[in-house]
């Protein structure tokens, strides 16, 4: 069995609304599929990260670059196309674009293993469960969001089952060295950091302390305002304190940990894998690990970053953001390890969620997704819909 092809499937729908995190706006959902296909038409489906930048980035990368070194070698040597994929590109490029390029390929190639032998990836990867707790990710800002709106969607999550959310804190640029700074938005949706405090607050009163609470800072502050900030908030009982600082500041997010209670979480962009994540790790810097599976090298490099973070008795919390092929090869990871938490899920499902594929993963209401035993990622594109949100047409 050898590699004939691999192809990218660029797609993108609208958002109803634009929103905000602490530095960049969302107005729609990208996402670029990946494809995987042998000489005997099996087809293995991943997705490539692509955030911080257009689809079209990431693409070449695949089709130009690492589509060559592929072709006519055997799929089933996962580790070995890896190491191939990085070394030859070694001196080039070591993370960031290469490595989430990587990953979708990396994905697709799980999903064909899992399709050769007949197996859900879950249970290649280890089989600890097959059901898998979730949490909203939400709480952005937007034009005409004040705090009631915010509550209100808050607790929304719960009334369909969640037993824990997240949201989002940050977007100040008037903090030193803020990289809200230098993006095309600032100044909308701009809040102080007492109205950031105060966000937090009426959330927590609302749900009550039953309901696990995250907060997101999306690398928005300077260490004396993470920890102003997080100690401010230790009142309100938040389950973890995600990206207080510049993702390349492990010096100072290990200062955050150490002068704040909760539970510092990060960071989604550590792109090098397990070189990035070991210092962060060492550093004391994160308690919860949370690499991205289609930005950090794919499942095969996740799962050694799982047991790098379990080796520390550290849990891994991965970021989900994408389609329904990410969300599939997220929880095919947490599933199959032990030391796996929470799946960040996206509510409610956006199309490239909910209907790209025709069997996609949703939360019950319950808060938690049951994985089967299909093959593979357990997925099938639906030809329709993925031609109504091409993007290359």
């Amino acid at each position: 069995m050898r590699i004939r092809d691999i192809r990218t499937i660029p797609v993108e729908c609208g958002l109803p609304q634009p929103v905000f995190d602490a530095n960049y706006i969302m107005a729609t959902k990208p996402a670029l599929l990946v494809e995987v296909e042998t000489d005997d038409g099996l087809v293995g489906l991943g997705e490539a990260a692509h955030f911080g930048g257009p689809l079209a980035s990431t693409r070449v990368v695949i089709e130009g670059e690492l589509r060559a070194h592929l072709i006519g070698e055997d799929p089933r040597d996962i580790e070995r196309l890896w190491e191939q994929m990085h070394q030859r590109a070694y001196k080039h490029a070591r993370g960031g674009l290469l490595i989430a390029a990587m990953s979708g390929v990396d994905i697709a190639l799980w999903d064909l293993r899992g399709k050769m032998t007949g197996m859900p990836v879950w249970r290649l990867l280890g089989g600890y469960r097959r059901r898998v707790p979730a949490y909203a990710t939400g709480g952005f800002y937007a034009e005409g969001k004040g705090v009631r709106e915010l509550v209100a969607e808050m607790e929304g999550y719960c009334a369909h089952g969640f037993r824990a959310v997240k949201m989002k804190v940050g977007r100040n640029s008037d903090i030193e060295g803020s990289p809200l700074r230098a993006m095309a938005h600032r100044g909308v949706c701009e809040v102080p950091l007492a109205e950031d405090l105060a966000r937090v607050q009426a959330v927590r009163e609302a749900l009550g302390r039953d309901i696990r609470l995250m907060i997101d800072a999306n690398g928005g502050w300077d260490v004396p305002t993470a920890v102003k900030m997080g100690r401010a908030m230790e009142p309100f009982d938040i389950y973890w304190y995600e990206e207080p600082v510049c993702p390349d500041d492990v010096r100072g997010s290990a200062e955050v940990a150490r002068k704040v209670a909760t539970p510092v979480a990060g960071y989604e962009t550590c792109t090098y894998g397990k070189v990035g994540f070991r210092d962060y790790i060492q550093a004391g810097a994160v308690h919860f690990v949370q690499p991205d599976v289609a930005w950090a090298g794919g499942l095969t490099e996740c799962v050694k970053i799982a047991h790098l973070a379990q080796a520390w008795n550290l849990p891994l919390a991965p970021h989900i953001h994408g389609s329904a092929v990410a969300v599939a090869a997220a929880l095919h990871l947490l599933a199959g390890i032990p030391n796996g938490s929470m799946a960040e899920m996206v509510f409610p499902a956006h199309p490239l969620m909910a209907e790209l594929v025709t069997d996609p993963l949703l939360v019950d209401r319950t808060g938690h997704l049951e994985l089967g035993e299909r093959p593979g990622l357990g997925l099938e594109l639906d030809p329709r819909v993925v031609a109504r949100y091409r993007v290359d047409r």
